[in-house]
């Protein structure tokens, strides 16, 4: 299928902008072996505002990876271990009465950075887990009666332990919703296993500052202007709508294990996300492949699967799988437009 626009092509990626992005990566690389998924979602995140919700065991190099990526990119970096004591004014802040004054001043809590990592967020009970999300919605914390924004960029990366459950209070699916993207982290692979060990039983070569907050910014803005063929919506749109009706796309079988399907902000971020994931890849268009490579982490935490997946121990990944398989890729030729 094959959409047309009478508005001329936008600029070509400037190829300095792309640099950029490549010597975030390689500063990354110097510490973190593997996980080359996680720190090219991570980027990703960090162009599209959004933030990712990471589950994967212990000793992944998922707290390291994101303070690595603070130290490229000149950011603040917190870290916030989840408890079940922790209460709200812990990550927001709190008014604090002076004595020597008589007033009271405001005490910013740790939110209040770039690169927030919440460890274990599901140790948490549900008010502290609502402050981090309401935090990451309006990118704004009251304190009292005054409202304190953040600082920009501002990317929280929250994780998840998948082999304990005893102690936690899972986030229940419309908090999960506010998450752009659930990245599932596995183990290395022996080969980078023995790098690992290598490299971590050594001096670790320090990080420099690659670029800055500001620039970074400039990057979100150059996403902002990716071109995204109509096509292209109308296919993201079509993954997620069949997950709440497979019916539209002839999978009536998979009704069965499926309670409730993605929101339309899931179509939103398949968009967000594919923009950002182009300019990673050097261009100024996004193309269905670019749906297709990130439709499993924006969608696998937003569809609630039934009781009788879970007695099949079907995965959200299998059903999701099966969607994108059925749904035709469009044919989208970005440079057969009037005027291009």
């Amino acid at each position: 299928m094959t959409m047309h626009s009478d508005s001329p092509p936008p600029p070509p990626t400037p190829p300095e902008e792309q640099r950029r992005l490549e010597e975030v990566l390689y500063e990354v690389k110097k510490v973190i072996v593997g996980q080359d998924l996680l720190l090219e979602q991570l980027i990703v995140a960090l162009i599209a505002r959004g933030h990712i919700l990471v589950e994967g065991v212990p000793g992944l190099a998922k707290t390291l990876a994101i303070k690595t990526l603070a130290d490229a990119i000149g950011g603040e970096f917190q870290r916030i271990q989840f408890t079940p004591d922790l209460v709200p004014a812990d990550l927001t802040g709190n008014r604090i009465y002076n004595q020597k004054t008589g007033d009271f001043q405001t005490s910013l809590g740790p939110v209040f950075t770039n690169l927030l990592l919440a460890d274990e967020i599901n140790r948490a009970p549900a008010k502290v887990q609502s402050a981090l999300l309401e935090v990451m919605q309006e990118r704004q914390v009251t304190i009292g009666r005054e409202s304190h924004p953040v600082p920009r960029p501002f990317l929280v990366l929250a994780t998840q332990n998948p082999i304990e459950s005893e102690g936690t209070y899972p986030l229940p699916e419309a908090q999960l919703d506010r998450f752009m993207m659930k990245v599932l982290v596995d183990y290395p692979t022996p080969t980078e296993e023995f790098v690992i060990v290598e490299r971590m039983t050594t001096a670790v070569e320090a990080i420099r500052q690659v670029i800055t907050t500001e620039e970074l910014e400039d990057l979100q803005r150059l996403a902002d202007a990716v071109y995204v063929d109509p096509a292209i919506i109308e296919y993201a749109v079509t993954v997620v709508g069949a997950t709440r009706n497979p019916a539209s796309i002839g999978q009536d079988h998979l009704s069965q294990y499926l309670t409730h399907g993605a929101s339309p902000r899931a179509s939103i971020n398949l968009v967000l996300t594919a923009k950002a994931l182009a300019l990673v890849r050097g261009r100024n268009y996004a193309l269905p492949q670019d749906v297709r490579d990130l439709a499993l982490d924006v969608l696998r935490h937003r569809v609630v699967l039934s009781y009788d997946a879970l007695a099949e121990s079907i995965e959200a990944d299998r059903v999701i799988g099966q969607i994108l398989h059925t749904v035709p890729v469009p044919d989208v030729a970005l440079h057969e437009r009037p005027g291009a």
